[in-house]
């Protein structure tokens, strides 16, 4: 007897009740969702039209997606956290670049990658932006393999400015439709900087609670 027969003789009770679209609802139109959607309507054209150069706005765009969230202070934790990741792995991926391709004192290439990446790890932890480590290792290893040496600089810079323009802009989304949330904040333009002071403070003290958090399951708390 085949496969295929066997399969045909099997019998399954209730096979209706394996069928996950069984129970499948469509999830409704959440603020998150047509938010996203009218961030990246905002950018999209900006880069079209406003900005010189053809520039390709994908990295706004992304940058612009990573800072929606429920609210206010969400989306700027979501937003900086790439920025700042984006940054310290763009930064520093330009000097180890040239090292991992010439290999200077004999030293292998996968050790100078080897000691970027540890570097990277090292500045968002010293920047207590620990949610930030794996955003700046994927720019790290996708400047590292898919760019080539004659735009390293230049590539690198820029997706640093467009991620950071496209934050921008999915924050003052924020001023011009605030959430419920943000309204009962009472979050405006005369606002914004204390807003943004308590989104920072916030976001430090998230990452805080995850070292803890980290160091206790790692058993490395520090002994007072």
């Amino acid at each position: 007897m085949g496969p295929q027969e066997m399969l045909d003789r099997a019998e399954v009770k209730n096979k209706w009740q394996l069928t996950p679209l069984k129970d499948f609802k469509s999830p409704r139109l959440t603020e998150r969702m047509w938010r996203t959607a009218v961030v990246v309507l905002l950018t999209s054209p900006i880069y079209e039209y406003l900005i010189p150069g053809g520039r390709n706005p994908c990295f706004a765009l992304i940058g612009a997606v990573y800072g929606v969230g429920s609210r206010f202070e969400e989306g700027f934790h979501n937003g900086i956290n790439r920025l700042i990741g984006t940054f310290v792995g763009g930064i520093l991926v330009i000097p180890f670049y040239m090292l991992y391709q010439k290999q200077p004192f004999g030293i292998p290439a996968f050790l100078w990658l080897a000691a970027g990446l540890c570097l990277v790890l090292w500045c968002n932890l010293a920047l207590q932006a620990d949610s930030a480590i794996q955003p700046g290792i994927v720019v790290y290893f996708v400047v590292l393999y898919t760019v080539g040496e004659e735009r390293v600089v230049f590539y690198t810079l820029a997706r640093i400015l467009d991620t950071g323009i496209g934050v921008l802009i999915s924050l003052l989304c924020y001023l011009l439709l605030p959430s419920k949330y943000d309204k009962e904040q009472g979050l405006s333009f005369r606002t914004m900087w204390k807003a943004t002071k308590h989104a920072f403070q916030s976001y430090k003290d998230k990452n805080r609670l995850f070292r803890e958090d980290e160091q206790k399951n790692f058993g490395m708390k520090n002994k007072k």
